[in-house]
């Protein structure tokens, strides 16, 4: 079980590593917009300081057409690390870019997966992760328990490689939902780890242990 970071924030992820057993950072454009106007390569080689190179860093190219994404691919190898996962959303263009760039040996992450079919054709370009889109494919009344479940049966019927990187979550139960499903990989928001563990019950909980250890030894912590 893999769980992931979504998030640009170098702050945030500072914070979080020394909090939770993480695997990864994974981000899109949109999360990078809320850093501003950062220097990007650098920003990204600062994301893999803090994270180390045991874990996985997903960045995401822009371009649109395959030749712009191949060449955006090898743009983030070369000016961040070798070991980028490139996140490539998955229509005809990016499935063609993610072909070729398999056939080099290079990381890829197939985003924007929204059907059955989609993930089929990037497990057969080999690719490393699939990242469907759970709460907008709710939103669109697509049912994301069973679309990981069939990825997962066939990603075991045929013994491969390819991993479901489940993300686009709005709450912890999406997240638990995804992950007994068969999903092998989450990525989120940190916002969603620092809720679950910050619960009102969790406090009480916290408080009336305190409470109770007080009334009998007067301290508030052990001798």
């Amino acid at each position: 079980m893999e769980i992931m970071f979504d998030t640009a924030n170098i702050s945030q992820i500072e914070r979080m590593s020394e909090i939770y057993p993480y695997t990864g950072v994974t981000s899109n454009p949109t999360i990078l917009k809320a850093e501003g106007k950062v220097d990007f390569y650098q920003h990204f080689r600062t994301i893999r300081d803090i994270i180390g190179p045991e874990r996985s860093l997903h960045v995401q190219v822009i371009a649109r057409d395959t030749e712009g994404i191949v060449t955006e691919a090898h743009k983030l190898l070369k000016n961040i690390d070798e070991g980028v996962y490139v996140k490539i959303p998955l229509n005809e263009a990016g499935l063609a870019a993610m072909t070729r760039l398999k056939r080099d040996g290079v990381r890829v992450t197939a985003t924007a997966i929204y059907s059955v079919t989609q993930a089929i054709l990037a497990m057969a370009a080999d690719v490393d992760y699939l990242a469907p889109y759970y709460n907008r494919m709710q939103a669109m009344d697509i049912d994301p328990i069973g679309i990981i479940r069939e990825l997962s049966s066939l990603i075991r019927q045929y013994d491969m490689d390819t991993k479901i990187l489940a993300a686009s979550f709005k709450n912890v139960h999406q997240i638990t939902r995804a992950l007994t499903a068969g999903s092998q990989a989450v990525t989120l928001a940190p916002n969603l780890l620092t809720e679950a563990l910050g619960g009102a019950h969790i406090t009480g909980a916290i408080d009336k242990f305190n409470s109770d250890w007080k009334k009998v030894y007067g301290t508030k912590e052990l001798p």
